[in-house]
């Protein structure tokens, strides 16, 4: 689907632009990408007119394009510097995909469910971004294009899959939500050696559930 973006989609970009900062998103690289990311291209017709508020929308499939907020947070944590490899664990929409090659992040992304695969492809494809986008269990990672210097997990995990741990490059950062099937912690694990990691915990977060062979 074709949509169009228009002076006050942009206006209505930039007062979201405004919300996220006074929430404490600092890095301006992150806003400017906000800034410039279509993302009523992302959700229903039916959602237009809220597309820019702070809020997750049901994208079909059982699956949600999570609220502006939580894809600045986790984006924030995984710190990306422009040229990291990156990988994305669950595509979705499409949304934070954009996001993150809006920064400059030479991406890849998996998604298990091959109509919303099939959806973002077509998004990316005519935003003009350039990603990799499997379709698959994205909880065995991406061995083909590995190591990666940053992994991202938009779902809620019962655990961290060892296999993205496995697939993330010496100094390299995952950001994954961790808990049971309602509510999970925000883990953000530095891999400071071959078989060491610091963990940090950044608050509670609500995600779908992460599906495949290592999540529910």
């Amino acid at each position: 689907m074709i949509y169009e973006d228009s002076y006050r989609h942009k206006g209505m970009r930039s007062r979201l632009v405004a919300h996220l900062q006074k929430k404490g998103i600092t890095d301006l690289a992150i806003l400017q990408a906000f800034g410039s990311v279509p993302r009523h291209f992302f959700i229903d017709t039916a959602f237009l007119e809220h597309a820019y508020e702070d809020k997750a929308f049901g994208i079909g499939e059982g699956q949600t394009i999570s609220q502006p907020y939580t894809v600045a947070f986790q984006t924030q944590l995984l710190e990306v510097e422009r040229g990291n490899k990156v990988l994305e664990i669950g595509t979705g929409s499409g949304f934070q995909s954009s996001i993150l090659a809006e920064l400059g992040a030479r991406l890849y992304s998996v998604e298990v469910n091959r109509k919303l695969h099939n959806l973002a492809r077509q998004r990316l494809q005519q935003l003009n971004y350039q990603a990799t986008l499997v379709c698959g269990d994205g909880t065995r990672g991406l061995q083909t294009y590995a190591p990666y210097d940053r992994i991202l997990v938009t779902a809620g995990a019962p655990v961290v899959p060892a296999t993205l741990l496995e697939q993330l490059a010496t100094g390299g950062i995952l950001v994954i939500p961790v808990g049971d099937e309602k509510l999970q912690k925000m883990l953000k694990l530095v891999k400071t050696g071959d078989k060491q990691l610091r963990k940090e915990e950044h608050g509670d977060f609500s995600f779908v559930k992460l599906k495949g062979e290592k999540g529910w």
